[in-house]
């Protein structure tokens, strides 16, 4: 009887994980195509896992992925700006959300959310797929009515780090034009939080080295070629703490390049779709003035 009992609770719990994996994302995106998968791709995360996606709030939650699948959201009357949107997730997830894909839409800016592959201690596959996000909208500018000379990167949390990574790692015909950093993570040293050293620890493995860490650590890869910054930080936020935000702030402005911050009193982490906070307004504007500045 006992084993018959646990039988049954083993077909419920896969049951219930194969509804969750059949989760369809629902958007408003003017086209959603996949770029590549692990099989595809030039590399591979490695990750043999299923993908699964489940509902979470106001967007999803993808773990696993092992396939790069872009969001488009073409702006209606464009202003020839263009902004790849890389969700936040620890490296360990990729939480999307469209709300402000749909805000900037309005605004005139195309904007792309990219769900990229996670890396798994792979760490050439996130920023392949960065490469690749930049590169389409650039290579179908004419198309989307997009000047090829201001497409910019945004990213929160752990996408706020791949935004900074690919802002610097990039050859230099790759990198986007600017950034957005929403409560980025910038430094995984040792001297950081828990939470960031996690997010490193899916990035790089863990093998991974105090060179390793430094490579990987945007303000320290900061030159006067790097993009132009914009960062958006909680001074409350206990998971990536502002001086993240303060830290490639001073970078760039150590090499003169045009950067500025806004630092906010209140709200914590993860609040790129909360749509009742205070400060949600204040962000938005500033996001789109500084994208609309280039």
């Amino acid at each position: 009887m006992k084993k018959l009992l646990i039988m049954i609770a083993a077909t419920a719990m896969s049951l219930a994980a194969s509804a969750q994996e059949r989760v369809q994302v629902e958007c408003s995106a003017d086209e959603v195509f996949t770029l590549w998968n692990n099989d595809t791709a030039p590399h591979s995360s490695c990750d043999t896992k299923v993908e699964v996606i489940v509902k979470r709030g106001n967007g999803y939650k993808a773990s696993h992925t092992s396939e790069t699948v872009f969001y488009l959201f073409r702006a209606k009357n464009p202003t020839g700006h263009a902004v790849v949107h890389f969700p936040g997730g620890g490296y360990k997830t990729v939480n999307l959300n469209f709300s402000v894909a749909e805000w900037l839409r309005e605004q005139g800016i195309t904007t792309m959310v990219v769900k990229y592959r996670l890396p798994n201690g792979h760490r050439e596959v996130p920023l392949e797929d960065a490469r690749e996000a930049i590169a389409y909208l650039r290579t179908h500018a004419e198309r989307l009515g997009i000047d090829p000379q201001k497409v910019g990167v945004m990213g929160n949390s752990a996408g706020g780090h791949l935004a900074a990574w690919c802002s610097n790692a990039l050859a230099a015909d790759e990198r986007p034009n600017f950034s957005i950093l929403i409560y980025p993570v910038i430094n995984g040293q040792m001297w950081t939080g828990k939470p960031q050293q996690s997010t490193f620890l899916e990035l790089l493995g863990k093998w991974r080295t105090q060179i390793d860490i430094e490579q990987h650590s945007a303000d320290l890869l900061v030159t006067a070629d790097t993009p132009p910054a914009l960062m958006l930080h909680s001074q409350d936020d206990p998971l990536a703490p502002s001086y993240n935000s303060t830290l490639y702030y001073k970078a760039l402005k150590h090499h003169g390049v045009k950067a500025r911050m806004h630092i906010f009193p209140s709200g914590g982490h993860s609040w790129i779709g909360r749509e009742t906070w205070e400060y949600r307004q204040q962000w938005l504007e500033a996001t789109r003035d500084w994208v609309l500045s280039f």
